[in-house]
């Protein structure tokens, strides 16, 4: 690391010197060390990087809360002269889903109970509603990447199914209807015994014929917590076919996915939003405005709260064993949010 030429003029600039006899915090030049780098993995990579050699060789400059990590915006929505930066894509997505419920009207008849009754939501409720159908969304993918079966995720969003916590799972029966749904799917499940907790399970095979389970392991997932809980919190408004009234004009989405498309097209509707993937994709009045001035920009400080956590994460990710990093890897390799392929 210290062979770079980048490095080494860092170190210079910073004044500090390094080494355990040469250096020292005290003589450090400037008030914050900030690390900026692009919206994207290779950006999360250099930025792991420099973390890496601050945590190793300038730890001080860390615990006197010295070194900050900028945040750029990562969109920006512009229509007419008005144009707004928004930091991520959380942000984004209420941001679009404000601007298309601004006269938008949604009518749900509920003709599954047989009951034919009709509710409407807009304003805040509908906002509301959909924001927890984009994040199910997000919910029900995560579940589906350890189950690799689309519809057996939707046989699990049925909130009338008893299978969220360790008891449930040990009553046979209340795996019972989801042996019999994936059974009408033609995967051919198999009703198994886990001796060691006392409890069931349903497994079956994917398209690439490797084994998958619904049980205590696929139960403990927080995703899979979530994705049922939100399950019932959308119950009551989660019956398609939804009607979109907007300006006295109605048109028909068919279920929850084709809604939350529908929203999010209107909400992006005569407006140019554009994605940064990088800092140089943004010219030097814009940089300025969201990153460079200190009146406006986001910083992150970056502080030191489990030393020991951290050396270990550090040696895992960034250093020599190659078994512990593959280890690793292949522990929360479905876990992971941003991977660029």
């Amino acid at each position: 690391m210290l062979g770079h030429e980048e490095i080494r003029a860092m170190i210079t600039a910073l004044g500090t010197g390094i080494g355990k006899d040469d250096f020292d915090a005290t003589k450090i030049r400037y008030g914050k060390i900030i690390i900026m780098t692009d919206a994207d993995v290779d950006g999360s990579h250099i930025r792991t990087l420099l973390l890496t050699f601050f945590f190793r060789h300038m730890n001080e400059l860390i615990l006197r809360e010295r070194v900050f990590i900028a945040q750029p915006p990562l969109y920006r929505i512009k229509k007419g002269k008005s144009e707004k930066y928004i930091k991520d894509e959380k942000e984004f997505t209420k941001e679009i889903m404000r601007r298309a419920t601004e006269n938008l009207r949604l009518e749900i008849h509920s003709a599954g109970n047989g009951s034919g009754s009709k509710s409407s939501l807009e304003g805040t409720e509908l906002r509301t509603f959909l924001l927890n159908l984009d994040e199910y969304e997000q919910m029900f993918h995560k579940v589906e990447r350890r189950l690799r079966d689309p519809r057996v995720v939707e046989i699990l969003a049925n909130i009338d199914l008893h299978l969220d916590n360790k008891l449930e799972f040990q009553e046979e029966a209340n795996l019972k209807p989801v042996f019999d749904a994936v059974m009408q799917l033609g995967l051919k499940p198999e009703m198994r015994r886990d001796e060691e907790h006392s409890a069931h399970a349903v497994v079956f095979h994917d398209s690439t014929n490797a084994e998958r389970s619904v049980g205590l392991a696929l139960a403990a997932q927080p995703e899979y917590r979530r994705f049922r809980a939100l399950a019932r919190a959308l119950s009551r408004h989660n019956d398609p076919p939804f009607v979109v009234v907007k300006n006295e004009h109605r048109e028909t989405q068919a279920n929850w996915i084709d809604l939350l498309n529908y929203v999010k097209n209107e909400g992006k509707k005569d407006a140019s939003v554009q994605r940064y993937k990088g800092l140089g994709e943004m010219n030097a009045e814009q940089l300025a405005e969201t990153t460079m001035n200190p009146e406006k920009r986001t910083l992150l400080s970056v502080r030191l709260e489990d030393l020991v956590e951290s050396e270990e994460i550090f040696s895992t990710l960034m250093g020599e064993d190659v078994e512990s990093r593959r280890k690793f890897i292949e522990d929360n390799a479905l876990d992971v949010k941003n991977l660029d392929i």
